[in-house]
């Protein structure tokens, strides 16, 4: 079965990298990436900023350029961002801004709002938040009023699931990430979320897993087949993020 990647990072040594709380993540380049899912059936996949990327374009920018056709990007972005650099950017495959409510390293909730909006009127780009489910009441609103956005790694928290469960009832995407990093049973969760909406799940190795108490493993994706069966796995594990990302 076809994989599209919906999540992973690259860091290469060749361009800046900022320590977030102290941590500074080993090198993990395109080719490093590429040799780790040979054998896994990717066809394509989202390059992602982390906080450790802070505002810097130059690695996403090359990272793009080497991987090539069906490759996009996710990036950081200031509010102070001009539209002819969004602009610049989407020409060059980003598709979406993060915003790393949990570590930080990107802008402020404080510009959720009006930054997600701008990035969509200018060049259709999505919003990705990197944000633990339990905090989302306090930002409920604002998401709901945005016209595209996902949830990074399945909101990281069984106590947040109610609150990541009504926003995708509206439509909010949630990515089937980082299985190591949350504190409750993947399985049941993947089936409930795609119970919901079968166009909301899209499925990521989130590789390199910096930080993670346990990495991805290849048996991630006989967890989304096993659970969800046939045409589910299909939309989680290639088509959905294929659309949302306009990726043909």
């Amino acid at each position: 079965m076809p994989i599209f990647d919906a999540h992973f990072h690259i860091v290469d040594p060749r361009f800046p990298v900022i320590p977030n709380q102290g941590y500074v993540p080993p090198p993990f380049t395109v080719t490093d990436y590429l040799e780790r899912v040979r054998g896994l059936g990717v066809t394509g996949g989202v390059v992602v900023s982390g906080s450790f990327h802070g505002f810097d374009q130059s690695y996403l920018l090359d990272a793009l350029a080497l991987l090539g056709p069906g490759f996009v990007g996710v990036t950081q972005l200031p509010a102070t961002v001009t539209d002819d650099e969004i602009t610049r950017l989407n020409d060059a495959g980003v598709r979406g801004i993060r915003f790393n409510l949990r570590r930080g390293g990107s802008e402020s909730a404080d510009h959720l709002g009006t930054l997600a909006r701008r990035v969509h009127d200018v060049a259709g780009w999505h919003t990705e938040l990197y944000v633990d489910a339990r905090t989302l009441p306090t930002l409920t609103g604002t998401i709901a009023a945005l016209p595209a956005v996902s949830i990074d790694h399945l909101g990281l928290s069984a106590a947040g699931l109610p609150h990541l469960a009504a926003l995708v009832d509206r439509g909010v995407r949630v990515k089937a990430t980082g299985f190591g990093r949350v504190d409750f049973d993947v399985a049941p969760v993947l089936r409930a979320v795609a119970d919901r909406n079968p166009h909301a799940l899209m499925f990521g190795t989130d590789l390199p897993s910096t930080r993670a108490p346990r990495p991805f493993l290849d048996a991630d994706v006989e967890i989304v087949t096993d659970t969800l069966g046939p045409e589910l796995a299909a939309r989680a594990l290639h088509d959905n993020a294929a659309q949302f990302y306009r990726v043909r």
